[in-house]
């Protein structure tokens, strides 16, 4: 069976691999806070049928509890340690969930698959709420391909190490406004993540989906341009990798090692 990667959206994918569907960083809103959804109809109640969830950071927009309501009774969903903590009533919320805390260098089996932990470069914290931080992380889903969900990060000094060897990487090459800071990568700094991590292929995600509400007319190529910056850049930077610009709601098969 092949691996198949779909993006619905922002940092929302689903990995099926192995029989195991893994959802990542699930936003299934119209509008969240001062965002409002942009482009791409919201994902079909299918994209929220997952064994797995993966949560990168506790950033309103990777941990969106609406949206983790949606999941079925029983769904399993790794978490930053600390997030029981850090988002008050979460566990009361969500009492059908199945939540597991974690950190860099745990693995977790689901499955036929092995769920790998691995750090990310990126303020972790659940704003604006309470002093409590929780690390931002990133996920290797180890089965018929390794499959490197980012989540938010940066680059950082030892990201080909701590991820190591890996066919397909999920990157995120924009965001949601028109700067990024500090623990984000942009385009070219994705494609520069890509000759460290050397995969062999890349899907961009992250970008082109939500957009603050009053900024349409406020550097709007920030919100566009991103998928096809990152084409562009890692055509230049990292050749043989194969990058699959999706649309919303798009799949594709990327080749993995045989």
């Amino acid at each position: 069976m092949p691996v198949e990667v779909t993006w619905w959206g922002h940092a929302t994918c689903t990995v099926e691999d192995s029989g195991v569907r893994v959802l990542t960083d699930p936003l299934f809103a119209r509008r969240l806070a001062h965002l409002r959804r942009r482009r791409g109809a919201l994902p079909p109640p299918g994209a929220a049928l997952a064994d797995v969830v993966l949560v990168s950071h506790l950033h309103a927009d990777h941990l969106h509890v609406p949206s983790l309501a949606r999941l079925a009774p029983g769904t399993r969903a790794l978490v930053p340690r600390g997030t029981a903590r850090s988002v008050p009533g979460l566990t009361r919320r969500l009492p059908h969930l199945r939540f597991t805390e974690v950190v860099a260098g745990d693995e977790v089996p689901v499955g036929d698959i092995v769920v790998r932990v691995v750090p990310a470069l990126h303020d972790g914290r659940r704003l604006p709420l309470g002093p409590h931080r929780s690390p931002a992380l990133g996920y290797v889903v180890e089965g018929q391909a390794r499959t490197y969900f980012a989540g938010d990060t940066g680059l950082f000094d030892s990201m080909a190490a701590e991820v190591g060897d890996i066919d397909v990487a999920l990157l995120p090459v924009g965001g949601w406004g028109p700067y990024l800071g500090h623990g984000h990568l942009d385009a070219g700094r994705a494609a520069e993540a890509l000759v460290r991590l050397a995969p062999r292929s890349a899907v961009p995600v992250h970008y082109g989906t939500y957009w603050p509400i009053g900024m349409d007319a406020v550097r709007p190529h920030e919100f566009h341009a991103p998928g096809l910056e990152f084409v562009r850049h890692a055509a230049r930077l990292a050749p043989e990798v194969a990058v699959h610009r999706l649309g919303h709601g798009e799949s594709v098969l990327p080749e993995v090692a045989r």
